[in-house]
């Protein structure tokens, strides 16, 4: 990469492409890039001085990135084939990679700490990068270090890229268009494999035959770690270990789990080589612990400081849009979560479920892409009906263009609550507002999040 001044991002406000334009700007390359629109993502990277702008136009390329000799081009998968700017660079010889590619360029001589998994990761590996700034071991004897790129916002970073001392390297391995595959990890950690981005896969079996093939490209004398729910053909030659929240069989897992007055668990981790008491994290929810142990088996793989461990787990502060908590009073709940996927929804809800019992949960849910809504709306319904009450929002299409005879009342007929419905994002506040709230849970990977500010507000009038 050294003999390349200029890099140009294709959908630069995704949260792994603005990783990697601020990892180049901070190494200080020229950096510039388009995407469809303006987020507070894009707004930020603007103000970190980096070009962003919003219509797909060759001409609107700024000048410098023009060069074939001294300009990369990185795009995502989910930017169309036939998007004018990519094929612009592309007819003119310019080297132009994937997002993936490039981050798999970038591990080259690091001890790759990958967490993957079709949900979990972005939490598990913040909490690892967390984890390994506070209380990683390096070789000189020194403590804390490590660098990240991550899938979303870490509240202790403020920052969804980590540039720290040492060679660690923690990053989100992602499954979609197998771009994971491009990793050949230190350590592999895999949270779940559930049927998921199947407009790329197909089957649940391929998703499974793709991560398989992502814990075997894990170097020799590697480390392989597993949710013990999961079951993969594994490679020898690799130290293996399991982690579960209370599967005693497990590597690692917890006891004697107490939910304090703060809302948060305290807890024991057992190590295969010692017992770690008296943890707390500093988030709530079960799940949350989950992916704490996972964590934990990572660095202690790799080693740590236990004393600085104990004081990192107490001291996260989660993810953005992560069981996000907005307002939490006597009289009201408000919190807003990432998940659209089935599975992820269950987890939020349990994990709500068991820190307001007996309260009324109030969901409202944004689908995203048509083919995930088409393909998993019975299983939606099913988890969706772990609340009280439920609103949905029209389906967010991202990359996709509409199927015939899917939308939100797919879902919608087969919950099997009796207050439910579909409402346009125009009418939300006001649907809210004829509603006698308790707990709220905004759910969904679009643009749901642009509502958080305003239902915060909502919510403060009522506390």
């Amino acid at each position: 990469m050294k003999q390349f001044t200029h890099i140009y991002f294709i959908g630069i406000g995704g949260i792994g492409m603005s990783a990697l334009a601020r990892y180049f700007r901070h190494a200080g390359k020229m950096v510039a890039g388009y995407d469809r629109t303006v987020t507070p993502l894009t707004q930020s990277l603007e103000s970190e001085g980096i070009s962003v702008h919003y219509t797909d136009a060759p001409e609107e390329i700024p000048s410098g990135f023009d060069d074939s000799t001294t300009t990369v081009v990185v795009y995502t998968p989910a930017v169309p084939s036939d998007h004018r700017e990519l094929n612009y660079f592309r007819s003119r010889g310019f080297e132009v990679v994937k997002r993936s590619q490039m981050l798999g360029l970038l591990s080259s001589g690091k001890y790759v700490m990958a967490v993957s998994g079709t949900h979990g990761k972005t939490t598990t590996t913040t909490m690892l990068a967390w984890f390994n700034a506070c209380a990683s071991l390096e070789p000189d004897g020194s403590v804390g270090g490590g660098s990240a790129f991550l899938g979303g916002i870490s509240k202790n970073f403020g920052s969804n890229l980590v540039l720290g001392k040492g060679n660690r390297l923690a990053v989100e391995a992602d499954e979609f268009d197998r771009s994971f595959l491009t990793l050949h990890p230190d350590q592999a950690l895999v949270t779940a494999i559930d049927a998921d981005h199947l407009d790329i896969y197909g089957s649940l079996e391929h998703v499974r035959e793709a991560f398989a093939q992502f814990v075997s490209q894990t170097v020799p004398g590697g480390v392989i770690i597993c949710h013990s729910g999961i079951d993969l053909p594994l490679p020898s030659g690799r130290k293996v270990y399991r982690y579960g929240l209370e599967d005693r069989t497990a590597d690692f897992h917890a006891r004697n789990l107490c939910l304090t007055e703060r809302g948060t668990y305290r807890f024991d981790v057992v190590c295969p080589d010692r017992i770690l008491s008296g943890l707390e994290l500093g988030i709530p929810g079960l799940v949350h612990v989950e992916n704490c142990l996972g964590a934990i088996a990572m660095i202690w793989a790799a080693g740590f400081d236990e004393s600085s461990l104990r004081a990192a787990v107490s001291s996260f502060r989660g993810v953005r849009r992560r069981m996000d908590v907005y307002v939490n009073t006597p009289r009201r709940v408000y919190i807003d979560d990432y998940a659209h996927h089935p599975e992820e929804l269950s987890a939020t809800l349990r994990s709500v479920r068991a820190l307001f019992p007996g309260r009324r949960i109030t969901v409202v849910f944004q689908p995203h892409l048509y083919s995930r809504t088409r393909d998993f709306a019975p299983s939606f319904a099913r988890s969706l009906s772990l609340a009280d009450s439920v609103l949905l929002l029209p389906i967010y299409p991202a990359r996709e263009a509409p199927l015939p005879g899917v939308d939100s009342e797919l879902i919608c007929r087969q919950i099997s609550l009796s207050d439910k419905a579909v409402v346009t994002k125009e009418g939300l506040l006001d649907s809210l507002r004829g509603r006698d709230l308790d707990v709220l849970i905004t759910f969904g990977a679009g643009d749901i999040d642009t509502f958080c500010d305003r239902i915060r507000l909502l919510m403060e009038e009522g506390s």
